[in-house]
């Protein structure tokens, strides 16, 4: 019997001579030159047309023609110098860096403005006192806003523990399953998506307060008059279609080919999914979480007609109204007097800094587990080598 004959080794192509290979997105100093060349060649080239060509127009038609001549002499330089393919993803890379940067540039200036009218009139006082004998003659620093801070986080909490797994089994309903009911539903959530937020508080007002706030008790509680629980299915109607639609793209991202072993080594649909597929996917579910947080916290329209407000501490969130940061900030940004709108301006900030340190927290919880598993074995694996050696 002859023996099979046994390909040759692949051998990697090699680079053109003269050529070192690249990939599109490594910038070099010559690349850098060439960015801060065509900028200075298109302000330049405007300057021209617009101060001795023509008469002119205002600052921002000048930014626009300036900022289109740059991409077009980008383009061109680029093409030349490194190919097409290379031009094409640069002017990419430009055009959606430019984007980002006209969305962060409105968003810093609002949180530097808050901040900078907040943060002088901040004291410690308010993290641990209500608005219990405070008067508009009294000063902004008077006061605190705990019982709104407790409020926000109660609420903020409840409506979680309500769309958390709502949201997750819906996304996980969408994703892994073949029922005929998920186009019906995605129809759904995507209806939700565009709900204005003050009808989910209309919504979850004429459903249990109109009808039952002063006709129905539980254990001697107004469950269904204005208090934090309300204020949380109104968050929470909210937040489930941002944290469903995120959770089901987020599975999207898994490979197909992890269920597929699952599949092979006898695990169920069920076991897949829940020792494959959600640990997979955990990062972006933490992004999930974060992300409905953000479209909840700062809502104050369903909180109007749920938890109402109250100036003083109230932790229980089944009976009685209840304060919360963004009802905090309505209640005193409007005043004509300054010092009770410098309130509302310490609550704003107050509110940023809540928001950032959840988003902190949440994503240390939901980091990459696996470098850091890698990084202790390593050692351990090489250790065993020299050992063995």
């Amino acid at each position: 019997m002859a023996t099979p004959l046994l390909a040759p080794p692949r051998s990697a192509p090699t680079p053109v001579a003269g050529r070192a290979r690249r990939r599109p997105s490594e910038l070099t100093a010559t690349d850098i030159g060439t960015i801060v060349g065509c900028a200075l060649s298109a302000i330049a080239l405007t300057w021209l047309i617009f101060a001795r060509l023509t008469e002119g127009v205002g600052w921002f038609g000048f930014g626009v023609v300036a900022y289109l001549t740059f991409v077009v002499l980008f383009a061109l330089v680029t093409t030349d110098r490194l190919g097409r393919l290379v031009a094409a993803d640069r002017v990419a890379t430009v055009l959606v860096s430019t984007g980002a940067v006209l969305l962060m540039v409105p968003l810093g200036f609002l949180i530097v403005y808050i901040v900078a009218k907040g943060l002088p009139h901040l004291r410690p006082n308010f993290f641990t006192e209500d608005q219990r004998g405070v008067s508009t003659a009294d000063p902004s620093t008077a006061g605190g806003g705990s019982h709104a801070i407790v409020g926000s986080l109660e609420q903020v909490a409840l409506a979680l523990a309500f769309t958390v797994p709502l949201g997750l089994t819906t996304a996980v309903f969408l994703n892994e399953t073949r029922s005929r009911f998920r186009r019906p539903i995605r129809i759904l959530v995507d209806a939700m998506s565009g709900l204005p937020s003050i009808v989910a508080g209309l919504f979850i007002y004429a459903v249990f307060v109109i009808p039952y706030a002063d006709s129905v008790k539980v254990f001697g509680l107004h469950i269904f008059g204005y208090n934090g629980l309300l204020a949380a299915l109104a968050l929470s109607l909210v937040m489930t279609p941002t944290i469903t639609r995120t959770f089901e793209l987020v599975l999207r991202l898994v490979p197909d080919g992890l269920r597929e072993a699952s599949l092979a080594l006898g695990a169920s649909r069920a076991r897949t999914v829940w020792s494959v597929v959600l640990p997979t996917a955990r990062s972006g579910a933490t992004t999930a979480i974060v992300l409905g947080i953000a479209r909840a916290v700062g809502e104050t329209a369903p909180l109007l007609f749920t938890a109402f407000g109250q100036t003083l501490m109230n932790t229980n969130p089944l009976d009685d109204p209840q304060e919360s940061l963004p009802l905090f900030v309505y209640r005193y940004i409007r005043e004509p007097n300054a010092e009770i709108r410098e309130r509302g301006f310490v609550g704003a900030t107050v509110l940023l800094l809540i928001v950032l340190s959840l988003f902190a927290v949440a994503r240390y919880i939901g980091r990459d587990r696996s470098r850091q598993k890698t990084r202790r074995i390593t050692p351990i694996f090489a250790r065993s080598q020299e050992s063995s050696t």
